[in-house]
């Protein structure tokens, strides 16, 4: 009887060996595959086994996966997933490997096992920037206001409010206070808008915004500031006389007569385009090394609400909805989660060297 048993476990073995089974514990009959030291799996044959529903843009190269309510948007090349909306970040990149997407092995075990369990992923650490306090977000458009429309029905009063939700999320993990012009899809007017900016004393002002052309070939992103055309002492004098200055009563006196108010805030309007540029030219930074997207550059322009806020603002135009491939990008979460990573990255850049050069004049 001993030796019948001996015999059935040798017998065994070699079947196991035979079936690639002999390691013990399996990784769920997975095959892993080394990349560059990394141990990677197929996507298809994980889902397959995980009852998960996939689906793959060849075009965008972006994957939806879902399964009980619970969405994950991946895209190859990125370490960006989107989990239920929220982003979090891999260590190692989705990547293609003789032809299938194949994902990090500790993708599986950080991500969807977890998820699974419903449990959630930690998020980020809060990096603080000293100067930078608060920040206002104006999602452009909105309510009876649908602002531009693509050709497949994509409303950029949509993308604007996405977009800027998740900026306002990002900036408050960098322990950044928001203010949100809106958080619905409600109408505000510009008046409102620059009303809501300056009562709040914020540090800076973004407004999102989606473009459209008649010529559809048209796409990137750009940033506008307040136009040099734009005359800062007309506007000066139409803050000095209805906008209160807090001047320090020993160096100005009891009451600064106009024309003194005038010159401060022409010196103010002055050093806000400055800074206005410069940010813009961070944001424009970030997107170019970020995003696989034209970016069209900084530009001047008479907008609005960019004369009227007291404070250096931007106006970003995300892509055009005029644009089919665009439109067809702004559709998709993962991509407006990148744009809001890079306009994040941009204020970021600016806030740190702000600060640095605060610092140098002390």
């Amino acid at each position: 009887m001993r030796y019948k048993i001996f015999g059935l476990i040798i017998f065994a073995f070699c079947l196991l060996n035979f079936m690639g089974c002999v390691t013990v514990p399996t990784r769920e009959v997975l095959p892993t595959y080394n990349i560059g030291g990394v141990d990677y799996i197929s996507l298809v044959s994980l889902c397959d086994l995980k009852g998960i529903d996939l689906k793959y843009d060849t075009f965008t190269r972006t994957i939806n996966l879902n399964k009980e309510a619970h969405r994950i948007d991946l895209r190859v090349g990125d370490t960006l997933a989107l989990v239920d909306g929220e982003a979090q970040h891999l260590k190692q990149p989705i990547d293609i490997y003789q032809g299938m997407v194949v994902v990090p092995y500790r993708f599986k075990t950080e991500v969807l096992d977890v998820l699974f369990k419903e449990a959630y992923p930690p998020v980020k650490a809060v990096l603080p920037l000293i100067k930078i306090k608060r920040v206002v977000i104006d999602p452009g458009h909105g309510g009876n206001d649908p602002g531009a429309i693509g050709r497949e029905g994509l409303r950029e009063k949509d993308i604007n409010l996405d977009i800027a939700k998740r900026l306002n999320k990002l900036l408050r993990a960098d322990g950044i206070e928001v203010v949100m012009i809106r958080t619905s899809d409600t109408f505000i007017s510009l008046e409102r808008r620059i009303a809501i900016a300056n009562a709040s004393q914020a540090d800076l002002f973004i407004s999102i915004h989606a473009n459209a052309n008649r010529v559809r070939s048209l796409k990137g992103l750009e940033v506008y500031y307040i136009s040099p055309n734009v005359s800062d002492s007309q506007r000066a004098l139409y803050f000095a006389e209805n906008v209160a200055l807090n001047l320090d009563k020993s160096s100005f006196g009891s009451s600064p007569s106009l024309n003194l108010k005038a010159i401060l805030w022409d010196m103010i309007h002055t050093s806000h385009r400055a800074e206005s540029v410069r940010l813009g030219r961070y944001v424009c930074s970030a997107v170019d090394r970020d995003l696989d997207t034209k970016v069209l550059g900084i530009k001047g322009a008479p907008f609005y609400v960019l004369k009227g806020v007291r404070m250096p603002g931007i106006l970003i135009e995300v892509g055009f909805l005029s644009n089919y491939q665009e439109e067809r990008l702004m559709k998709n979460a993962y991509y407006r989660q990148q744009i809001a990573e890079s306009i994040e990255q941009g204020i970021s850049r600016y806030a740190r060297d702000f600060t640095l050069m605060e610092a140098a004049k002390r």
